[in-house]
């Protein structure tokens, strides 16, 4: 099974024809991730013997007819708890942690009847922008091995980029779905905050992360979102709303469809062949009955040092609990309690996480309170405020994803400051709290991936669904296929 030559429908009808099995198709499946691994690293564990169970079972009762999601092999970010896999969070501190419970959206999805084949690479703890952090080593991009897959979610866009699984999850604090999405040539989706249960997500900052869709095709993320979306009783952030079938927004057109440009998500900092690409794209907008208004988000530019100080102290909170105590590595020939807590966490802990647990715990002490946390705080609402006042009167705003195209592995990892400007332009999505998507928008003159950012209103992914599907549809930029150029750096 080659995933870059086919789509949802096409694979699920093949199912329901008997032209294929479900466990033909993990089969297939697992054998193109061992076939890959050596040059992505994009898995930390793979699933194969539960796998192919799933699949047996799925074959034995039938594939249902009305039913797009069954046997269809899918991965999980490994920040996303599965029950009796290993799930590491790619940190040390995890490395031998076999949860006893399902997140939601994996209950979701498996009662869907989708199959877990694996759990993808990560920065550490979600912390990065490269999955450089990772304590299992980098994943390198499929478009060329010795650049970086972007990150934290790098494993699970380097994965349905080069065609291991039609679709992954990942999860997305400050742009870590759309961002590694845009340096893969994919789509990619975070939706509005509360719409997807965060229950059984390791938690880094618990009021920005969200869990999301990463798929080749538009039109393939919509039944994926239908099934994880909803009300959940353990996540009291998680919305009542009615979740509608998304995918009816695919296929309409976009006449009238009024888009905001920032004039801030094309100022300095972002690279010329990315700021060519997404202004062809807009144009590509207008040509089909888009209106398009030039506008300013005059906070946005106060979003990484505000988004740093309240995402790293949240990070400080939730991380307390890796301890050594109650699972997880625990650090040998220790002599007492604090020799305990505080060598687990100097030797579980990698640089970027013992990092932002420093900036948190500074932001948070006694005296800096006001001065740091409490005024990043304000500037969030601001930002918040600026995203409304445009989405009031616009249906979508429009940018880059990200300022460049995929840097070479081990370019920035002394300089973690380069490495947060990568997130400046999705970080504001998160603290605005409002739905947000990058969609392939070609390549730069090196074949390197460009991606371009649809950011809505609260709970109107719907309306992201219906503008990516007309813009794939003029380009149809997923029948590019990675060339795995390049060598591991």
């Amino acid at each position: 099974m080659n995933y870059l030559e086919t789509d949802l429908h096409s694979l699920h009808q093949q199912l329901v024809n008997h032209e294929l099995t479900a466990v033909d198709l993990v089969k297939s499946t697992m054998a193109t991730i061992d076939e890959h691994e050596s040059q992505l690293n994009a898995f930390i564990t793979t699933n194969q013997k539960k796998a192919l169970a799933a699949a047996e079972k799925l074959d034995a009762e039938g594939i249902p007819a009305d039913n797009l999601l069954a046997g269809i092999p899918v991965a999980y970010k490994d920040n996303i708890v599965t029950k009796g896999v290993r799930t590491t969070a790619a940190s040390h501190i995890l490395d031998n942690f076999n949860p006893v419970y399902d997140a939601t959206i994996v209950e979701k999805l498996e009662a869907a009847g989708t199959i877990n084949v694996g759990k993808t690479n990560m920065d550490e703890f979600a912390m990065g922008s490269s999955t450089e952090s990772s304590y299992f080593k980098p994943t390198h991009n499929p478009w060329d091995l010795s650049r970086v897959p972007g990150g934290s979610s790098g494993g699970s866009a380097a994965a349905v980029a080069a065609g291991d699984v039609l679709a992954a999850f990942g999860s997305d604090t400050g742009g870590s779905i759309r961002q590694p999405s845009a340096y893969n040539g994919i789509f990619g989706l975070k939706p509005t905050y509360g719409r997807v249960s965060r229950w059984g997500l390791i938690a880094f900052g618990s009021s920005f992360d969200q869990l999301g869709v990463m798929t080749r095709r538009v039109k393939d993320a919509a039944p994926f979102l239908t099934v994880m979306s909803g009300h959940d009783g353990k996540d009291s952030t998680s919305s009542q709303r009615p979740v509608p079938d998304f995918s009816q927004f695919i296929g309409q057109d976009i006449k009238g469809l009024k888009i905001a440009v920032p004039d801030e998500f094309f100022g300095q900092g972002i690279a010329d062949d990315v700021k060519a690409q997404v202004e062809k794209g807009i144009k590509q907008l207008v040509e089909q009955g888009a209106i398009v208004d030039h506008v300013q988000l005059p906070h946005t530019k106060y979003a990484v040092p505000a988004y740093y100080v309240l995402a790293s102290s949240e990070a400080s909170s939730n991380l307390q609990r890796f301890d050594g105590i109650r699972y997880g590595f625990r650090a040998e020939d220790v002599k007492n309690l604090t020799d305990v807590y505080v060598r687990t966490r100097s030797e579980g802990f990698g640089p970027e996480v013992k990092r932002r647990i420093m900036l948190g715990t500074f932001a948070l002490s006694s005296g800096y309170y006001d001065a740091y946390f409490n005024k990043a705080a304000k500037v969030r609402t601001l930002i918040k405020q600026d995203f409304e006042e445009i989405l009031k009167t616009h249906d979508l705003i429009v940018g880059p994803t990200a300022p460049d195209t995929p840097f070479l592995i081990g370019a920035n990892v002394a300089d973690p400051i380069t490495l947060y400007m990568k997130d400046i332009l999705t970080i504001s999505a998160n603290m605005a709290g409002v739905p947000a998507a990058s969609v392939p928008a070609g390549f730069n003159a090196a074949g390197l991936p460009v991606g371009m950012q649809m950011i809505a209103k609260r709970f109107d992914e719907g309306t992201i669904f219906r503008a990516a599907s007309a813009f794939e549809e003029m380009n149809q930029y997923y029948l590019e296929k990675p060339s795995f150029k390049g060598g591991n750096a």
